[in-house]
């Protein structure tokens, strides 16, 4: 018999739908016309969950007893004598009750499978035995139920079921998972944003994995020997043309198939001049690379290929992706190209891959930063053709005997030349024409082998040639450098064109357009200088690039200098530059001068905003002080004045009554004055926190003390972690939130003072059933002097909040607002748990590890 097929639906966390989603499956194939039935499926009292196992045949339970309890379970002799097609089995990690014949539930699954029943079941991320370590860190909960990866991954299928943090916590706050009474304490502990999330993300990442193994056993089948990479550190080559960004993203996609790869994009730059490389499209790609979670490199090489190759074994590339040659195939006639040089001699340690795209053999176009400069090789090359090709040529042709003919040999000399003026320019040009006139004169005009020439028509034809060598060769030399100045006008252009538009959208910082000198000229240091007066030393306000060695300080120690005005300079080193790059240089030096006075007024202006925050936080203190303070203080003089005076005999309970107005204009006061001083040390940096290691019990029922007998429920559990915190901060900082709390709490409704632990860290919950705050404002509650909603004039200055969020930063901790299910406002106060504490075992509801 064959053995049944295993389908699973893998679920993030409980509440995301698994038991629905296999129901919902189960009333497909019923409607298909398959045999299916139900061998056990835990509905939890959710209705829509019980409303689908409506129209299924379902098989009885067995019962079985223990400790004087009665409980079910499936019965799998039952399920193999009613042999379905098809069973369903809700959760495969439940372990089963003592007695029954398997231990655990999975154990069930294997029997039904191997009678050649298919079963549909469902299984948790936190069920897996491989990552109960994990899943403990992040919820401080060490799951007892738990099912072998193995048996997970034969799975014949795996569908994850996922949902947001947020919507599973809706469904937690209605009621659609757990019953009411449960909803807070499971909101407050397990189904926390944080640990849905990382419980969210093991899931994803697991089943990441499981396709892997797919493929690999895909590829085992097919007889597909490569293997994959865990990691890949992938190079990619740019020449600043349109292909770069297919090829960024086509190396994205790759490194998007091994966890924790990195795309490494690289420009070689020659060091001759400005960049051969528009300088808008290579910014493009930057920022191409940048989003897509890579690093942008720049180089200077003459050498490409040799440069590209040094970079990438630097970085401990393991691929190197290029793009087919812009080239059209007349021009491989001059060397094989970079993508074919980087293949031959990357050796065995990298991959090269070579990626179409559009532009491929569309040719590359004319250069676009040699200006006049043909290059060494090509000026080698020239004098080569130039010199040693006349005396081969007049080699070539005495060895053959009754020759073409003068007028053929005047010809093929011609041909040198023009061949030494598109090489090499000029002066190849002007040589071989030198030589073929020599050449031709000795070996090719009567009497041969002398200077002379008799014949007065060779002679005409002797000078004809050198007048036409030197003429094309002239003519061809102006046009080369013609190409090449328009060539380096296009380059200018663009250049001052980007540097015009991000003048305009004032996206350059000073560091970054420093950086874009460096790379436009291939300069090793870039520094902007300035100094205040013509007897005053230099100071850098900007650089970039490396000084190996003495920092760049005058504008004298460098290989450039561009003045700015009287006293600033851009100060570069490196190579000199040609007097044709200057002009770009100085518009570059004028636009890092408006940069940095840009970046000084945006500064002036920050300052100024403190300034005018300052001004409004005093306004608001003299209205604190005027009215705030002012009330406390004339409830206690009206009632010192009564005491005092003679006209009235009090009373005992009269003198008590006024005793304890001044006694609570006191505190008040005093309550506020602290507040003041508190929010003061905190503007000016003077809070300095003591931390040490210390119980919350001991310091949260002493931070209660201005609060009414009975208006705080207090749960700190003995088993919580000691924290590391200032004792006198956390008093203060539970204090403020507590009488907060309290403050906007309706009457007979306490406030919940909780805490729990997560991994390291410990959360301090300050739960009130007021109105609540909007989202919009919850941040704007935490800033000083405010106060949200229709709080009386006579509640506080509102620094409360301010002072409490502002001690647990102190501390290292954090402090938010949320929602309080089913109405209110809950303070999140986040501390960090002291290293060597117990470990902390909260306890949570049942259904939050099933």
């Amino acid at each position: 018999m064959a053995r049944g097929k295993l389908r699973i639906y893998l679920g993030a966390a409980p509440g995301v739908g698994k038991t629905y989603a296999m129901l919902s499956e189960a009333h497909r194939r019923v409607e298909r016309g398959t045999d299916l039935v139900v061998a056990f499926v835990e509905h939890h009292d959710r209705p829509r969950t019980e409303v689908m196992l409506h129209g299924l045949e379902q098989i009885r339970r067995r019962e079985l007893e223990y400790r004087g309890a009665v409980f079910t379970e499936m019965d799998v002799d039952a399920v193999r004598d009613r042999g379905p097609a098809v069973a369903l089995v809700d959760e495969l990690a439940h372990t089963n009750v003592p007695g029954s014949r398997n231990g655990k539930r999975w154990q069930d699954v294997e029997e039904l499978l191997e009678a050649g029943i298919d079963v549909i079941s469902t299984v948790n991320i936190q069920h897996l035995e491989s990552l109960g370590d994990v899943v403990e860190a992040i919820t401080g909960v060490r799951q007892r139920e738990t099912v072998p990866d193995e048996v997970v991954r034969r799975a014949d299928q795996i569908e994850l079921v996922d949902m947001s943090p947020q919507a599973i916590r809706r469904r937690m706050a209605h009621g659609n998972i757990y019953q009411s009474d449960k909803v807070d304490a499971a909101l407050s502990n397990y189904f926390r944003p944080g640990n849905l999330t990382a419980l969210r993300e093991l899931a994803l990442l697991w089943v990441a994995d499981r396709v892997d193994e797919y493929l690999q056993e895909y590829r085992a089948e097919h007889s597909i020997r490569s293997t994959w990479q865990a990691r890949e550190r992938i190079v990619v080559g740019l020449t600043g043309g349109p292909e770069g960004r297919t090829l960024i993203r086509r190396a994205a996609r790759m490194a998007a198939k091994g966890s924790g790869s990195e795309v490494l994009a690289v420009y070689i730059a020659r060091s001759d001049g400005l960049t051969s490389a528009s300088p808008k499209e290579l910014a493009v790609q930057r920022t191409l690379v940048e989003d897509l979670g890579g690093t942008f490199h720049h180089v200077i090489g003459d050498d490409i290929s040799g440069a590209l190759l040094e970079f990438a074994r630097g970085v401990n590339a393991t691929q190197i992706v290029l793009g087919s040659s812009r080239r059209k195939a007349w021009q491989y006639v001059f060397g094989p190209g970079v993508g074919a040089s980087v293949a031959r001699d990357s050796g065995p340690d990298l991959d090269v891959h070579i990626v179409t795209h559009e532009e491929a053999a569309k040719g590359r176009g004319l250069p676009v930063v040699r200006g006049a400069r043909l290059g060494r090789a090509r000026i080698i090359a020239g004098w080569l053709v130039g010199v040693a090709g006349p005396v081969l040529l007049s080699l070539l042709l005495t060895g053959i005997a009754n020759g073409p003919g003068l007028a053929n040999d005047v010809l093929l000399f011609l041909f040198l030349t023009v061949v030494a003026a598109l090489l090499g320019g000029q002066l190849p040009a002007l040589a071989s024409a030198a030589a073929g006139s020599l050449l031709l004169n000795f070996y090719f005009t009567p009497p041969t082998h002398t200077l002379t020439v008799s014949d007065p028509e060779n002679l005409v034809a002797i000078v004809i040639f050198f007048a036409v060598a030197v003429s094309v060769a002239s003519v061809v030399d102006l046009a080369a450098r013609r190409t090449h100045q328009a060539a380096r006008l296009r380059a200018e252009s663009e250049i001052l064109s980007f540097l015009a538009g991000s003048v305009l959208r004032g996206e350059t910082t000073l560091d970054a357009l420093l950086e874009r000198v460096r790379e436009t000229f291939g300069m090793e240091t870039v520094a902007l200088l300035e100094r205040a007066g013509d007897v005053e030393p230099w100071t850098c306000a900007g650089r970039a690039g490396s000084d190996h060695g003495t920092p760049l300080m005058r504008p004298e120690d460098a290989d450039v200098d561009m003045p700015v005005g009287d006293h600033m300079a851009l100060a570069l080193t490196g190579r000199v530059l040609p007097a044709e790059d200057r002009r770009v240089l100085a518009a570059f030096a004028a636009q890092a001068a408006v940069v940095l006075d840009r970046q000084r007024l945006v500064g002036e202006a920050e300052r100024a905003r403190e300034l005018a925050e300052g001004n409004r936080i005093r306004t608001a203190l003299l209205a604190a002080v005027s009215h705030d303070l002012r009330t406390p203080l004339a409830s206690i003089k009206a009632s010192v004045t009564s005491l005092r005076s003679d006209d009235v005999a009090w009373s005992r309970e009269d003198e008590a009554e006024l005793l304890a107005g001044i006694e609570a204009g006191a505190d008040r006061l005093d309550h506020l004055v602290g507040n003041l001083l508190d929010m003061s040390r905190l503007q000016t940096g003077t809070v300095t926190p003591l931390i040490r290691d210390i119980d919350l019990d001991e310091v949260v029922p002493m931070a209660l003390g201005g609060v009414p007998e009975g208006s705080v429920t207090l749960d700190i559990p003995e088993e919580l972690p000691i924290v590391a915190v200032d004792p006198g901060l956390l008093e203060r900082s539970v204090a403020n939130l507590v009488e907060n709390a309290v403050k906007y709490s309706p009457d007979g409704r306490a406030v919940l003072v909780s805490a729990s632990a997560l991994g390291d860290r410990v959360e301090l919950r300050i739960a009130d059933r007021g109105p609540g705050v909007p989202d919009g404002a919850k941040d704007r509650i935490f800033e000083p002097f405010q106060r949200y909603g229709d709080a009386p004039r006579g509640a506080g200055v509102g620094l409360g909040l301010a002072v409490a969020r502002g001690f647990a930063e102190a501390m290292g901790g954090t402090l938010a607002a949320e929602d309080t299910p089913g109405g209110g406002m809950t303070m999140v106060l986040t501390l960090r748990a002291a290293s060597g504490g117990p470990p902390a075992r909260p306890d949570l509801p049942a259904r939050a590890t099933t």
